[in-house]
């Protein structure tokens, strides 16, 4: 992975230590809060409902173990003993005192972290395929582009106050799994002729209050034009963005307006004029990064199962077989895996993890994944590169630790914002409502016959929990001072992506957890095999026969 250069390491603590006096200002009243607003939003502290809130950039969503080892001991310094970890690739800190934040800081930069450009009107953290590197179906790894981006983003003295928050996502995998279709600016790695490496850039995605999936405005940008390519849609955006309405502030709405093809053609005439200079990449700017992320030592492994594997499947270890079907994917290097860690369970919102939980995974990335841990943008982790004969003992350890819950990408595998309970944005609850759906669907037997199916809610329309591209999303309004939710189907963010459509009226926090049952029912009722996803069904019949199956009950 990436390591701070000397540099690096200075910038992070030069910039703590300008938070750090900033802080006392603020505390001894020589900062008004107005004035204070934007120097914190700078270092990533935002004024939630009941306190601060501190988020922490992972780019790409990359961890090591050390990293992880300060992330539990910062949550029992100085938090309450967990974390949250974000559908960007993100690690928040719900609790945090003003006071401590700066000492948060240091020991973020002792251990090359930081919190710079998590917030504010800038480019933000650069999120990933969490199976980067390792993925048996990628092209080339993304992680040398997105650590580019990163450092060339990191500071910009032209995009640090851009018309809105601008948010990047690169992939090198055939299957997209970095949701490129919803963001300012998806990425994608190609092959052109020969075999050459280069990039589809697709740009004005995003969600919230306007969703809309983004074009791809260029189908190859080759490599050495990774950086002066994203620079041209960079300057078209702060140019001709708009200013005078938030609302209307994101790329997404510039190029709808202005036309794909139109903005394409701006981009172009940019890029024409900067392409030569500075920023074209040569080989030699390229391989510091590619070395950086070279593939760990792995070990030459037998073509079939390791007699470990076997054995466990052959004792009908019905845990162990569930668990490995659902959280363990394929991998480049044959003989390894990548298994994934179920941070949902009803015993903790979405996404949080304690401080005992992080010690102990950082542990087993250092005896079974070498020393690495990735968040994922479904709000769980992923140990890469564990050695195939290393499964049955891994999930032991897992089960033990509470994280080895065989639902990833299933319905109990909830994508959920922290909502009312912490949000002074959201209109309505949404952990609450995440915990009656686990609850309701716990049946995990019931649960493996549903196949891929991502349940995704939000508690505003900011849509931090993504629900539209939930294949079940739900919206949380307030409709007359009272919480409602909106019920959304077909969403997507991977390959064929779509934005879920409203179902029918928005349901009372009562009727929403049985709405979504009867879509389960529906959807079992009217899928032509136990194969067809629930997707494929959707997309097959439309909303209608599943309007009928929610509405006829609770009344239209």
């Amino acid at each position: 992975m990436y390591t701070y250069d000397a540099f690096d390491q200075r910038m992070v603590e030069e910039r703590a230590a300008q938070f750090r006096a900033q802080v006392v200002r603020r505390l001894d009243g020589r900062l008004t809060e107005d004035a204070f607003k934007p120097l914190r939003l700078q270092n990533g502290l935002y004024m939630q409902l009941h306190a601060y809130m501190m988020r922490v950039a992972i780019p790409y969503g990359l961890l090591s173990s050390d990293q992880v080892r300060r992330l539990a001991r910062i949550a029992r310094d100085y938090d309450r003993g967990y974390v949250h970890f974000t559908t960007r690739q993100n690690v928040q800190l719900n609790w945090p005192r003003l006071e401590d934040v700066p000492a948060i800081l240091d020991e973020l930069a002792e251990v090359q972290m930081h919190a710079i450009q998590t917030s504010g009107n800038c480019i933000r953290n650069i999120t990933s395929d969490p199976f980067a590197g390792a993925a048996a179906d990628e092209i080339a790894d993304p992680r040398p582009y997105a650590e580019i981006l990163r450092q060339w983003s990191t500071f910009h003295p032209e995009f640090a106050f851009l018309p809105r928050k601008f948010k990047f996502a690169v992939t090198g995998a055939r299957e997209d799994r970095a949701a490129i279709a919803v963001h300012d600016v998806g990425i994608r790695v190609v092959e052109g002729e020969g075999g050459a490496i280069g990039f589809a850039f697709y740009v004005g995605g995003g969600q919230g209050r306007t969703p809309i999936l983004a074009p791809c405005i260029r189908p190859f940008v080759p490599e050495r034009d990774l950086v002066s390519y994203a620079e041209a849609v960079l300057r078209t955006y702060n140019r001709l963005g708009r200013r005078d309405n938030k609302y209307k502030a994101r790329i997404k709405i510039l190029v709808k307006q202005t036309g794909a093809e139109a903005f394409a053609r701006l981009v172009e005439e940019e890029h024409a004029r900067i392409k030569d200079g500075p920023l074209a990449l040569t080989d030699e700017d390229l391989e510091p990064f590619k070395r950086a992320f070279r593939p760990p030592p792995h070990a030459v492994m037998p073509a079939e199962d390791p007699p470990e594997l076997v054995a466990a499947r052959l004792a009908k270890d019905r845990a162990f077989a569930h668990w490995e079907r659902h959280n363990v994917s394929p991998h480049r290097v044959p003989g390894y895996a990548n298994v994934s860690l179920s941070l949902k369970s009803r015993d903790l919102p979405p996404g949080d993890v304690t401080s005992e939980q992080l010690d102990a995974v950082a542990e087993l990335a250092d005896r079974y994944a070498f020393g690495r841990v990735v968040v994922t943008h479904r709000q769980n982790l992923v140990l890469t590169d564990v050695a195939r004969r290393d499964l049955p003992a891994l999930h032991g350890a897992l089960a033990k630790l509470g994280v080895a819950t065989p639902n990833v990408g299933k319905l109990t595998d909830v994508v959920c914002c922290p909502g009312l309970d912490y949000c002074n944005l959201a209109n309505a609850r949404s952990i609450n409502v995440a915990q009656d759906l686990l609850a309701r669907f716990e049946d995990l037997s019931a649960l493996h016959d549903l196949g891929d199916m991502h349940l995704n809610i939000s508690g505003c329309i900011n849509a931090c929990g993504h629900h539209h591209v939930g294949h079940v999303g739900i919206l949380g309004i307030d409709k007359q001072g009272t919480e409602h939710y909106q019920l959304m189907l077909g969403g997507s963010s991977g390959d064929e992506a779509s934005l879920g459509r409203i179902l029918g009226r928005a349901l009372t926090g009562d009727e929403i957890g049985g709405a979504v049952e009867r879509v389960v029912v529906a959807y079992l009722q009217l899928r032509e095999s136990p194969q067809e996803p629930f997707l494929a069904t959707y997309r097959r019949l439309g909303p209608a026969p599943f309007k009928e199956a929610v509405y006829d009950a609770v009344g239209a």
